[in-house]
């Protein structure tokens, strides 16, 4: 029995299968993965956008191991020097307000669903529209946020206070608005929902609308944030700020941790008791946190990033044109969608024979995420193992 079988194995004995994984992976190296059998990988997924200084960056190794040897964890019942460092990092990027600590991009989601219904209480209000085909987490709130009865389906009776609109209609959200709405909650860039980024009109118009009915506009940051799009955060592609934006996944560099980040308006809605978390904002993960936004900041990865995801797309775009089967490849910076006109997870299957990495998402979309710091070379190798993958699915459609 192989290493990975021996894996396998033993997770289908004790792992509940909320996930079919495929590959049991073992190592991994800036854009690169191995597997308990040695075969590596070109890894254009960055476990959903998580890893995006790519695997065991060394200066977040180094904060991670300093800080483990160090101070690990207090509670929040006392200071611990990182957290307001990080705090202070992440609000100079993007709202200037202050920030609450978390562990995952749901629970950042339920703090941002908290902060909405708080500050609208007094009013009364407590409604919150969301997108469909959009994606917030698997708690029971952030699940009927999710604009996808896929993922509600068998946990009803759902929780009562959100609405869903239209994405990139603005005519939608506003029929959408009542008096109890109190926030809109959006994805500058739809992830899970296809890599479908909004509009400049929609989402400048999302902000005036806000601004006309008295509505608090949050952004779901926890995909598109952390420079994935070629930005800090996905709303800084357009001409506007949300009154707050939740994080997760790249924050940590493969650490977990998320937050939510808000302006100076709500920066102190939230008292102490009215929301709270044990692990949220530990001194190891805001460690690590740091040594990202360093990395990020130092490599110039924002850049990377963008000029990257246009030599990527580009080089998808001549494999799109070969192929009656691509609709179109679509995407901000290295957040990727190639559109086929039929379920994409053979692909995904296909690609991953030969040595690539992507995901299926949205039935029909192939989903790339690529680290930030990837190189040209990996860039161009990865186009062309798309190319061979899709000749060889177009000789196998036209066999049948």
């Amino acid at each position: 029995m192989s290493r990975a079988d021996e894996i396998r194995n033993l997770h289908q004995d004790y792992v509940m299968p909320t996930y079919a994984p495929g590959l049991a992976l073992v190592r991994g190296k800036g854009s690169k993965v191995w597997d308990a059998d040695g075969n590596g990988y070109l890894d254009f997924l960055s476990g959903i956008s998580v890893v995006n200084v790519g695997h065991c960056h060394p200066r977040v190794v180094r904060a991670i191991r300093a800080q483990a040897g160090t101070l690990m964890h207090v509670s929040n019942l006392y200071f611990n020097e990182h957290q307001p460092r990080l705090a202070k990092e992440l609000a100079a990027r993007s709202l200037g307000g202050k920030c609450f600590f978390c562990n995952s991009g749901a629970e950042a989601n339920e703090a941002l669903i908290k902060l909405a219904r708080l500050w609208g209480h007094e009013s009364g209000r407590y409604e919150i529209i969301t997108f469909r085909n959009s994606f917030h987490g698997r708690t029971l709130a952030t699940l009927t946020a999710t604009g996808q009865a896929k993922v509600q389906d068998g946990f009803e009776p759902l929780p009562a206070g959100f609405v869903y609109a239209d994405y990139n209609d603005l005519d939608s959200v506003r029929a959408a608005v009542t008096d109890k709405t109190v926030a809109v909650l959006v994805e500058a860039v739809q992830g899970e929902g296809g890599v479908r980024p909004a509009t400049g009109a929609f989402m400048s118009g999302l902000r005036a609308l806000c601004d006309e009915k008295d509505l608090l506009l949050f952004c779901d940051e926890v995909q598109c944030g952390m420079g994935r799009t070629g930005t800090w955060f996905g709303y800084q592609l357009y001409d506007m700020e949300p009154d707050a934006i939740s994080l997760a996944k790249g924050l940590g560099g493969g650490f977990p941790i998320g937050a939510i980040v808000s302006n100076r308006k709500l920066a102190d809605v939230f008292q102490p008791g009215r929301h709270a978390t044990t692990f949220g904002g530990t001194p190891l993960a805001c460690a690590a946190a740091c040594a990202v936004i360093e990395v990020i900041e130092e490599e110039g990865l924002l850049e990377n990033a963008s000029d990257m995801g246009d030599l990527f797309r580009e080089l998808l775009e001549k494999t799109a044109r070969k192929h009656d089967f691509i609709r179109e490849v679509r995407g901000a910076g290295l957040m990727i969608g190639m559109v086929l006109d039929r379920p994409a997870k053979p692909l995904e299957t296909l690609l991953q024979e030969k040595g690539l990495l992507g995901l299926a998402t949205s039935e029909n979309v192939l989903r790339f995420l690529p680290p930030l710091n990837v190189k040209a070379a990996e860039v161009r190798k990865a186009a062309r193992l798309v190319g061979k993958a899709c000749a060889e699915w177009d000789k196998t459609l036209h066999a049948s």
